[in-house]
């Protein structure tokens, strides 16, 4: 057995424990699930998949259909982990609040966020929260605009356009990375407006400056590559939810289908996919976001190289 390997699921497992004992995960509370995992602890799935089995193994976690895996209710005799102590609601401020229902929002998805859900977390009643945000749709806005506001430049800038334009699509699609949550609210068609995200626009009209493009040209390429990585990043929210609903992660999922997809190419009808199969695709979305990327840019340098005298 890797020894490197099962060092760090014994730290991760005694973690996660810890914070089960301590009560900062109560009863009932959803524990990080193995995308979550392997995304903060920089693990391997299969590391992740064997932390959720020892903890279920010590019988501190359970899966509930729907849900994900969640916190076990002590057994009778066993008393449960002091919780924290409500903050007091003068103690309430508007960061805070959004601080909480982030926090909500990574790790359970953006469904499970209400003022119901944060009140919470943080503690207070539930009305508390409403002298710091209108309702719903203010807190959101304000979630969106703090994870943008943590965006920063060199000041510096990288020589050519096309690393710069590397730099910033990077940076988002890591942020999407963190907050799964955060490319379905943000729209293409109505934007929020959102503060922090606009040095990012900045950011990227200024790499074209001196390539001849048109101001036109150089806003719809900013939007063509701020969809591109948004739409790519939808893909975490939805593959986060379908883990929790089926307690399977994407591999696991796609094992179940392989009869089904044998049967079908059994057929012969499709020779292309047919020998995909046989040769083996090692599916990964931010291999996917690369070559995406790569091929955009590739475009991209078509309109710079026309420019040219």
């Amino acid at each position: 057995m890797d020894q490197r390997g099962g060092s760090r699921r014994e730290r991760i497992v005694a973690e996660l424990r810890q914070r089960i004992d301590t009560g900062a995960l109560a009863p009932g509370d959803r524990v990080p699930s193995t995308r979550e995992i392997t995304r903060h602890w920089g693990v391997a799935m299969a590391t992740a998949t064997r932390v959720l089995d020892e903890l279920r193994r010590q019988g501190l976690v359970h899966a509930v259909p729907g849900v994900g895996t969640v916190v076990t209710t002590p057994p009778p005799g066993r008393a449960e982990p002091a919780r924290r102590r409500p903050a007091p609601d003068h103690a309430l401020t508007p960061e805070r609040i959004v601080a909480a229902a982030v926090a909500v929002a990574d790790t359970e998805g953006m469904a499970a966020v209400s003022m119901r859900r944060v009140a919470g977390k943080l503690g207070v009643a539930t009305m508390s929260l409403y002298r710091h945000v209108a309702d719903k749709d203010e807190l959101l806005t304000r979630m969106m605009d703090t994870v943008c506001s943590t965006w920063s430049f060199p000041e510096q800038p990288p020589r050519g356009w096309r690393t710069r334009l590397e730099l910033a699509a990077g940076l988002l699609w890591d942020t999407f990375r963190r907050h799964p949550w955060l490319a379905p609210a943000m729209s293409l068609t109505r934007p929020q407006p959102l503060p922090g995200a606009v040095p990012l626009t900045e950011w990227v009209l200024a790499s074209f400056d001196g390539l001849g493009l048109d101001l036109h040209t150089c806003f719809t390429t900013h939007l063509v590559l701020l969809n591109y990585v948004r739409g790519t990043a939808v893909n975490l929210e939805s593959e986060a939810e379908a883990e929790a609903l089926t307690g399977l992660d994407n591999e696991q999922w796609l094992d179940t289908q392989e009869p089904a997809l044998r049967a079908l190419l059994a057929t012969g009808r499709f020779p292309g996919l047919a020998r995909i199969t046989t040769t083996g695709y090692d599916f990964d979305l931010d291999r996917l976001f690369e070559f995406g990327l790569q091929r955009i840019l590739d475009g991209i340098a078509v309109l710079v190289e026309a420019q040219r005298p």
